[in-house]
């Protein structure tokens, strides 16, 4: 074999083996392939959006499926979904609760037109603003409405508009993104006093994780066997918020530290009260009070634990026995053959000792989270 040839055939044995090794390393991670996640994320969101073909209104329950349907958009780029997420923003005419007197607004629990400063009536604003990022030619219309709710709630001298954890999930977000579009420091500024004003109702420091809201602090409130009730999705919310937040929060900002503060306390406690089969109950610290597997929670804690290490919080070797566990649950016991997530707790704001929750409770939000996992598994993998 001459030189020429020889150096031929080793370049292409380098070429070869490098490629293959590469591939490895980038389509799987200890059994999970990025196609396996894929498919799952197609198939879950296909059987959602087969089964509720008309647009819902804009209230959290069905706005909180959308933040996830654009992170499934993101990562396949099947238009079909971006299409779906647009005709329920038309239907909704890019707004949340609808009322123009601003005189009646209202923040306290509400599902009237009237409560168009409630956190619930705002989380649809990050599916605008997401599709409004989309476009090449960018259209006014699709966030004139957050613009006004968000700068008018600004202007006010209130900081308590986040008064239950959910709420965090709900508007953070939606506030960081609307200063990368405005440039308006006011965003981030007053975001952190609001989030200010939530620690000090709902954040237990010695436990580093929220209760739902004020009105279940320990000792106030107790689980049935005595303990502190920490409810599941609500911190779910919460370390989704925070993820959120701070893959678009400036790194100059004031309130960064804060944030990351409270993300790895938490990131740590929900992975000390994970069950060994990979699902939080609904009350995290007492097991015995609403005993069985919940998914939105689940999914949730999930999204936000790949998230960490994903961007570098969170060590991969502590946490990924927690994530697998996670993600086994996620894909075996809360997904059903005809693409159905189950076992979501239905709408509530605890856990309810006797509800029941099984294979076939299904609800958008849990949808939602589940693509949020589904998505940032597939950039673990990756």
């Amino acid at each position: 074999m001459n030189l020429k040839l020889s150096l031929m055939v080793m370049l292409l044995l380098l070429t070869y083996c490098g490629t293959t090794q590469n591939s490895t390393s980038y389509k799987q991670y200890d059994g999970v392939t990025q196609k396996q996640v894929l498919s799952l994320v197609q198939k879950v969101n296909d059987y959602w959006q087969r089964t509720h073909a008309k647009p819902g209104w804009a209230f959290w329950d069905v706005a909180a499926y959308h933040t996830g349907n654009m992170a499934a958009y993101k990562l396949t780029n099947n238009q079909s979904y971006k299409s779906y997420s647009q005709k329920w923003a038309e239907k909704n005419k890019w707004m949340g609760a609808t009322s123009n007197n601003k005189a009646e607004w209202k923040y306290n629990y509400g599902e009237t037109n009237r409560h168009v400063l409630f956190g619930d009536w705002q989380v649809c604003f990050q599916t605008y603003i997401d599709l409004y990022n989309l476009d090449k030619v960018k259209n006014p219309k699709k966030i004139a409405r957050a613009r006004e709710v968000m700068e008018y709630q600004m202007s006010t001298p209130q900081n308590d508009y986040w008064w239950w954890a959910d709420g965090l999930y709900m508007v953070m977000p939606v506030m960081t993104k609307m200063y990368h579009i405005t440039g308006n420091s006011l965003y981030l500024d007053k975001m952190g006093q609001y989030f200010e004003y939530a620690n000090s109702i709902m954040y237990d420091s010695v436990e580093k994780i929220y209760y739902r809201d004020a009105k279940y602090i320990y000792p106030k409130h107790k689980s049935i066997n005595g303990n502190k009730d920490f409810w599941a999705r609500g911190n779910g919310w919460v370390i989704a918020a925070l993820a959120k937040v701070l893959e678009d929060l400036p790194a100059t900002d004031k309130n960064r530290k804060e944030y990351e503060e409270k993300f790895l306390g938490l990131a740590a406690t929900v992975k000390k009260l994970q069950q060994q089969e990979g699902y939080w109950t609904r009350s995290m610290m007492d097991p015995q009070h609403a005993p069985g597997p919940e998914t939105s929670g689940t999914a949730f804690f999930t999204y936000g634990l790949l998230w960490g290490i994903n961007n570098g919080y969170l060590d991969k070797e502590e946490y990924w026995s927690c994530v697998q566990k996670a993600w086994n649950f996620l894909t075996k016991t809360a997904l059903q053959p005809d693409g159905k997530i189950g076992y979501v707790q239905p709408i509530g704001e605890r856990a309810i000792p006797g509800q029941v929750v099984n294979k076939d409770s299904t609800a958008g939000f849990g949808v939602g989270a589940f693509l949020l996992a589904a998505t940032e598994m597939y950039k673990f993998v990756k």
